[in-house]
């Protein structure tokens, strides 16, 4: 049996299928936020930004607008901008990446934090539509568009998505796999608490010597820093980290032998203000391309990406 959401949150999919249906599903809904005196935010392509001005008048004006590509570059950092956007004012969102020539990794990771936002924006002010071009969609998120969005907007309405999974019980292809060995050349490093400072400087130095950018060095040392005191802290006291590159990214994965992680959605969710803890994963998914977990055998794995290059990997 669903349970029933009481949170503020209203989380929609809207398909369309032409610039016509675009209009119609969206000018409308825009005008009556703007008359309920809500913020909004349009995220687009420039093309679609331009009909929906064109459409809107004068009241183009009174919307605030961001094209795809910068919104939508890196996930957790987009999670970590709708949170600071929504807070305190009530917010329409209608949003829209550009799925084409994403790579399978950057396509499934949007797909989970769309997911991801029914849980961490539940409390928000927020009405939020996500739009679904079927003309370009990919297959794979067309068949998940009603998996990870509780309400559907078609022309006839809103209707409740019968498919709809919570984010902790999602399961996306590969989730259970066993990670891939370590790829040639793979460098392991055993740590402990008194380490952390020579494990830093470890990362640091093999970072350099794999030619990553030097403005994006501290960004990795400091994501493998505050999964490596998570370890200590939390796990068994000490870990190893291995680090390799995969092409033109470097992989760190640390790996602990001290028990799972008892959260379903681990670093997705960003700790209340007040609390002391709970930011280590929060912060290593905003610094680093992506990070993947498992447990297996009794030990905790953690894998951080990073591109070489100022430019993401993905």
């Amino acid at each position: 049996m669903r349970r029933e959401r009481a949170q503020s949150l209203k989380h929609v999919a809207v398909p369309y299928d032409s610039d016509r249906a675009f209009l119609d599903l969206v000018v409308p809904r825009v005008r009556a936020a703007l008359d309920e005196d809500r913020r909004v935010l349009v995220i687009n392509r420039p093309s679609r930004l331009a009909l929906l001005a064109e459409a809107l008048g004068g009241d183009a004006r009174r919307i605030d607008s961001r094209p795809s590509s910068a919104w939508y570059g890196h996930p957790h950092r987009m999670l970590a901008a709708y949170h600071e956007y929504t807070r305190g004012r009530p917010t329409l969102v209608v949003g829209e990446p550009v799925w084409t020539g994403l790579s399978e990794p950057r396509v499934q990771d949007l797909i989970r934090y769309d997911s991801v936002i029914n849980a961490a924006l539940a409390a928000a002010p927020l009405v939020m539509m996500c739009l679904y071009d079927q003309r370009h969609v990919p297959e794979p998120v067309r068949e998940l568009t009603p998996v990870v969005h509780p309400l559907l907007l078609g022309a006839g309405g809103e209707t409740a998505s019968s498919l709809f999974v919570e984010p902790h019980d999602l399961v996306l292809d590969g989730d259970h796999a066993p990670f891939p060995e370590p790829g040639p050349g793979a460098h392991t490093v055993r740590f402990t608490a008194r380490e952390l400072k020579r494990l830093r400087q470890t990362v640091g130095d093999y970072a350099r010597t794999a030619g990553m950018d030097r403005n994006l060095i501290s960004s990795l040392v400091l994501g493998v820093s505050e999964v490596a005191a998570n370890s200590i802290e939390h796990g068994a006291g000490f870990g190893t980290i291995t680090m390799w590159v995969e092409g033109r990214e470097l992989v760190c994965e640390i790996a602990d032998p001290g028990g799972a992680l008892d959260d379903p959605l681990p670093g997705y969710i960003p700790p209340e203000p007040e609390s002391p803890r709970g930011y280590g994963l929060w912060i290593s998914r905003q610094l680093c391309d992506r990070v993947r977990l498992r447990h297996e055998g009794g030990v905790s794995r953690v894998r951080l990406h990073l591109s070489l290059d100022s430019a993401t990997s993905f």
